[in-house]
């Protein structure tokens, strides 16, 4: 059965997309390489793993942290009937700052477009280091559908929320330059705070730490805000659905709060894991390199059950 998607975001009149693009739609797909057509690639001796769903998020291309390799075995090994892309699958803020793309990255895009022009339905929700691909919202790109947020109907009736989860990052929100300064800036802000106060001195005001405002503040940021997922978990209970689906943070997590389940897919650049759904309705995070690890020994492949602990934030 095919999977229904509903889109959740507000839809932008097309012609203002268009005014934004400065192309219709239409006219960007024959710009595309049809890299189904033709395509002789071996399908593995091990055969694939049907899926009704498959999220993926923080992939993070443009980024030497990016598992690039592990990322392309997954989407070579398995079969889905949608894949959903939940954000932050591009860093735009790395490549921003110097052009880092190797061939690995664009066997990526390569695989993401040769499944949606097979006949996956492949959903893209940008997150904030993707963000600029928000204007673009409600436009299909080669096959990939992008949409602000959208509501995924489970084979078991059950509506989940799929976002990319920053919208309620309040150190995105509130403190943006915070996430682009990082920890490696701290050093510089030590010295900063010795000339900040010696500023302050001159004008006859007390010390205030400049430097220990500034760790505070990027301490939250690392943590990621440790009550991120009671907040929401609480948005998709307002928004009356049975669920949520996000990424953002880079941990892998299913967990139960009240009457909605909290879903993480996790990311592909420390903990390479998956959240897929069964042709039952099933949801399940899957470690991809566990599985490749273990896939020599013919272990069945692992999945996390969908009861996990409270994560630790570090």
């Amino acid at each position: 059965m095919a999977t229904q998607v509903q889109s959740a975001a507000v839809e932008v009149p097309q012609m203002l997309h268009r005014a934004k693009s400065g192309f219709r739609n239409a006219e960007l797909v024959p710009m595309l390489p049809d890299w189904g057509e033709g395509d002789d690639e071996p399908v593995p001796a091990r055969g694939k793993i049907k899926l009704r769903t498959v999220w993926i998020s923080d992939i993070h291309l443009g980024t030497a942290g990016c598992n690039a390799t592990l990322l392309l075995d997954f989407l070579k090994s398995v079969q889905p009937e949608t894949l959903y892309l939940v954000g932050d699958i591009i860093d735009g803020w790395r490549l921003k700052r110097g052009w880092f793309w190797p061939a690995a990255h664009n066997d990526i895009v390569r695989r993401v477009l040769k499944l949606a022009n097979k006949g996956v339905r492949v959903v893209y929700i940008p997150g904030n280091h993707d963000e600029m691909l928000r204007d673009y919202g409600g436009l299909s790109f080669g096959g990939v559908e992008v949409v602000e947020n959208a509501v995924h109907v489970t084979a078991d009736g059950r509506r989940l929320l799929v976002l990319h989860g920053d919208e309620f990052d309040g150190v995105v929100l509130y403190a943006r330059w915070l996430a682009f300064l990082g920890d490696y800036a701290y050093a510089l802000l030590l010295r900063l705070n010795i000339v900040f106060n010696a500023v302050r001195r001159r004008f006859g005001l007390p010390y205030w730490s400049l430097s220990a405002h500034i760790k505070k503040r990027v301490k939250n940021a690392v943590a990621f805000i440790s009550q991120f997922e009671e907040v929401v978990a609480h948005a998709a209970h307002e928004a009356g659905v049975d669920g949520v689906v996000c990424g953002h943070i880079h941990c892998a997590e299913i967990r139960q709060f009240g009457d909605v389940t909290y879903y993480n897919d996790g990311d592909w650049v420390e903990s390479c894991t998956a959240l897929v759904e069964h042709a039952d309705g099933r949801i399940e995070i899957l470690d991809w390199a566990k599985h490749v690890a273990q896939r020599g020994a013919s272990v069945v492949v692992p999945v996390l059950p969908d009861t996990q602990p409270d994560p630790v934030f570090a």
